[in-house]
């Protein structure tokens, strides 16, 4: 699986931006994927995941209510809709998948990743 990740970019504190995850592969519907992110000096965080139907979703605390990941196996992808951006969401922002049924918030279980996109919060 590949993953090409797009739509990060300077924001204001307040605003909105969306991330898409483009995967390639016939199986995209039996992983479950992630976002992660990483400030520079920091390890990869978690920050959402989606279950294979969409249905399932996870959030780190800092971004419930804010952040919304969701997924259309049919194109496969996968989206982060941010909103009510803070500074300190600013990192880099990685897609990943994981071959199982199962979620997690490890990045080190996940088994593909994209190249990352930038997200900068900034007035």
């Amino acid at each position: 699986v590949q993953l090409v990740e797009s739509g990060g970019g300077l924001v204001q504190p307040g605003g909105s931006l969306r991330l898409s995850c483009a995967a390639s592969g016939r199986t995209f519907s039996s992983y479950i994927m992630g976002w992660f992110r990483q400030a520079p000096g920091k390890g990869r965080d978690f920050v959402a995941a989606i279950g294979w139907s969409g249905r399932d979703t996870y959030y780190t605390d800092s971004v419930k209510g804010r952040f919304t990941i969701s997924r259309d196996n049919a194109k496969n992808t996968v989206s982060l809709q941010m909103n009510s951006l803070k500074p300190e969401d600013t990192a880099v922002y990685f897609c990943g998948a994981r071959r199982t049924w199962a979620f997690s918030r490890r990045s080190d279980e996940y088994d593909y990743w994209g190249q990352g996109t930038q997200v900068t919060v900034s007035s």
